[in-house]
C-alpha cells in the first residue's frame, strides 16, 4: 500500500500533473493512486524525486 495520493493532496498537486512528470499514463497513475496496482521500486523512487520527498514517506509503515 502507498501514499501517494494523500501526498498529492497535501501537495495540491493532481494525478494528471504527476503522470506528465513520471511519463506515464493518467490510468496507471489512478491505479497508483487507488492501490490497485503498485509502482516498481524505480517508478516509486521517480515519485518521490519528482514530489520531493523520502521515499518512505510514500509508503504506509507497517510497525
Amino acid at each position: 500500500m502507498n501514499r501517494i495520493k494523500e501526498v498529492l493532496k497535501e501537495q495540491g498537486r493532481t494525478q494528471t500533473w504527476l503522470s506528465e512528470k513520471i511519463g506515464k499514463s493518467y490510468v496507471v497513475v489512478t491505479n497508483y493512486c487507488n492501490n490497485k496496482a503498485q509502482p516498481s521500486i524505480e517508478v516509486l523512487t521517480r515519485i518521490a524525486e519528482v514530489l520531493d520527498i523520502d521515499v518512505r514517506e510514500l509508503l504506509i509503515s507497517t510497525k
